[in-house]
């Protein structure tokens, strides 16, 4: 592979301390590497004046498994409406709330992501999951493996088995399907849906197995932290979308009890009842409670207006909220009794109450939030807005002018009374590389990917320095992936296969005994077909590259 050199450039690298040093960055074979400023290159950039960062990465965005593919076909308008550019590299694709997973990777690499995670991959759902990220081009990827509704532990939980066994379970889980970590969504409620519950708080019985969603928060906290996986518990936490639910949210950070977690879209989650409409910010109260709680991370799932497609787990609440679809179709399925989803159009107006306060609430938490590195830009795609929306969301966050002029848009009550129109924080070009670059790799444990040291991944954006940051994140100058140029300018130029990052934790085979007795009596296909062989996981990613990671504490594989 040839060696290349970006000279001049304007550096902003928070993992090694690096805030808009002007310096050079070597790559060679893929990685960064030390240059002499006399060695001769195959390539030479002058970046003068450019903005250097590291790829961006997204650690919580559906891309993949079955409720992404269930919301493409439920809006085949969406496709139809945006089509592809031409450009004889990229295949044809299409869509822009839930692009087919070519559009996937080319939008993000246009805009300088090197990588991005699917956040909820059901155990029955795994294979399907990993070939549509293999199958997504130039990012590396990854997928969180859903626990804590499947219906075997649950039933353990129920039975008070011992908590080694049910670690074990978790442990055999993410080897099983290669998850980089656990997801919960909305603790026990999916499972308790088809017991006809509709809600489920933090301290209520599951009807059927009679546990509750903080059992349920502490022993994945608890296996996932003692299994050594370094991303902590990711959790959709309880009553989401209801008005009120900020004291589920911070129920849900006292149930760790001091174990790493972190709370995902907390935007759905940080809502108060005050008010004549019942419906408020809670944003201030969250982030004083993260704060105040160093084990906990956040990332915000801010809202865009526009239409979009909310795509989740969580049954429950997508249940209640079909009949707000726009338009007005919504799917529910479920498979093997592990898991559930529920995929409902939705169209955020600026005009309505509730989506204006939603959009307030979520700029709230990412401009109150004083450690950068405890909040990760995402608007959980497609949930809240699709992600080719990212370079409007770093301008609101970046531009207080700018942000004014959205908010004095909207709904006249949050125009008026929103906290955010006396926030004057602009968040910096270093916040920026920490949220959407450092902070995701330092939680999930990606020790040589987002920075821009000596042997970190050549996975680099080059973007021209513009006011408008809007315009400025939207097309970098230059994006490499492994060293590889792909993206210059927002046009693609290479579409090289992505990696795949999993982990392998250790656990006692022991609990196979168990995974097949239930098998053999619930499920239609054997527990060992669940099982993703390394050989079957490199063909599931197209033959990209297996990234496996080290386990915190166990001596993990490098």
């Amino acid at each position: 592979m040839s060696t290349i050199r970006l000279r001049g450039g304007r550096v902003y690298d928070p993992a090694n301390g690096v805030d808009g040093e002007v310096r050079d960055i070597g790559m060679r074979d893929g990685r960064i590497v030390d240059l002499h400023p006399a060695e001769r290159v195959d390539r030479d950039y002058d970046v003068s004046g450019r903005v250097v960062m590291a790829g961006g990465i997204d650690m919580h965005t559906h891309i993949g498994g079955g409720k992404v593919n269930l919301a493409r076909m439920l809006l085949p308008e969406d496709h139809r409406a945006n089509r592809a550019p031409e450009n004889p590299l990229e295949l044809a694709s299409s869509g822009c709330c839930t692009p087919g997973t070519l559009a996937t990777g080319y939008r993000y690499a246009e805009m300088g992501y090197t990588a991005a995670f699917e956040p909820a991959m059901a155990i029955s759902n795994a294979r399907h999951a990993h070939m549509e990220m293999g199958d997504t081009p130039i990012l590396d990827h990854g997928a969180y493996v859903m626990l804590g509704n499947d219906e075997l532990f649950l039933q353990m939980l129920a039975e008070r088995q011992d908590f080694q066994r049910i670690r074990d379970y978790v442990g055999w889980t993410i080897k099983a399907t290669r998850a980089m970590g656990v997801k919960v969504v909305n603790p026990g409620g999916i499972s308790a849906f088809k017991f006809n519950q509709r809600k489920l708080d933090v301290d209520e019985d599951h009807a059927h197995w009679r546990v509750t969603p903080r059992e349920v928060v502490q022993v994945l906290a608890r296996a996932v932290h003692e299994l050594g996986v370094p991303q902590p518990l990711h959790i959709h936490a309880s009553n989401l979308g209801v008005p009120g639910n900020i004291e589920s949210t911070l129920a849900t950070i006292a149930a760790l009890d001091g174990l790493p977690g972190h709370l995902t879209h907390v935007q759905f989650h940080s809502y108060g009842n005050e008010g004549a409409r019942k419906f408020s910010s809670a944003a201030r109260q969250l982030a004083e409670v993260v704060k105040a709680h160093p084990n906990v991370s956040i990332d915000v799932g801010q809202i865009i207006f526009g239409q979009t497609v909310t795509a989740s787990g969580d049954t429950m609440r997508q249940h209640a909220n079909a009949d707000l679809g726009s338009p007005r179709k919504w799917i529910g399925a479920d498979i093997e009794c592990d898991a559930g989803c529920g995929v409902v159009p939705f169209r955020y107006r600026e005009q309505s109450y509730v989506n204006a306060l939603q959009w307030a609430i979520g700029l709230e938490l990412f401009l109150l939030m004083d450690d950068p590195w405890r909040v990760v830009l995402t608007t959980d795609h497609p949930n809240g807005g699709p992600f080719t929306s990212y370079p409007h969301l770093i301008r609101l966050l970046m531009d207080k002018s700018f942000r004014d002029e959205q908010l004095a848009k909207l709904h006249p009550d949050v125009a008026a009374t929103a906290e955010l129109r006396e926030i004057r924080r602009e968040l910096s070009l270093y916040d920026i590389a920490i949220m959407t670059r450092a902070a995701p790799a330092q939680l999930l444990g990606l020790a040589d990917r987002g920075q821009l040291g000596i042997g970190a991944a050549a996975d680099i954006a080059v973007y021209r320095d513009d006011a408008d940051r809007e315009t400025m994140f939207t097309a970098p100058e230059y994006v490499f992936k492994d060293g590889e140029l792909v993206a210059r300018r927002g046009r693609i130029e290479a579409t090289p296969v992505g990696g795949t990052h999993f982990l392998e934790p250790e656990y006692d085979r022991g609990i196979e005994r168990e995974l097949a007795r239930y098998s053999a009596e619930h499920l239609s296909t054997s527990w060992r077909h669940a099982e993703i062989g390394r050989d079957e996981l490199c063909s599931c990613a197209n033959g990209g590259r297996l990234l496996p990671c080290r386990l915190h504490g166990r001596g993990g594989r490098t």
